[in-house]
């Protein structure tokens, strides 16, 4: 196996993180929050800062979002 190539390297800074992010936006946009503002700042901080703002979203919002 030889070293990392530029296509394992797109793939792992681009595709990955705008994966995760897309995946990110389309569940809080599909969310019921407890309160209405919860899902438009969600919304920002997604978008405003992609990568760690989607895996924030992951880890707090479970706390925020009502129950199906």
């Amino acid at each position: 196996m030889g070293p990392i190539g530029m296509p394992e390297l797109i793939l792992l800074f681009f595709v990955v993180p705008l994966i995760l992010t897309v995946v990110a936006l389309i569940s809080c946009l599909m969310a019921t929050f407890s309160e209405s503002t919860n899902k438009l700042v969600w919304v920002i901080v997604i978008v405003l800062v992609p990568v760690i703002g989607a895996i924030l979203y992951f880890a707090i919002s479970p706390k925020q979002r009502l129950k199906a």
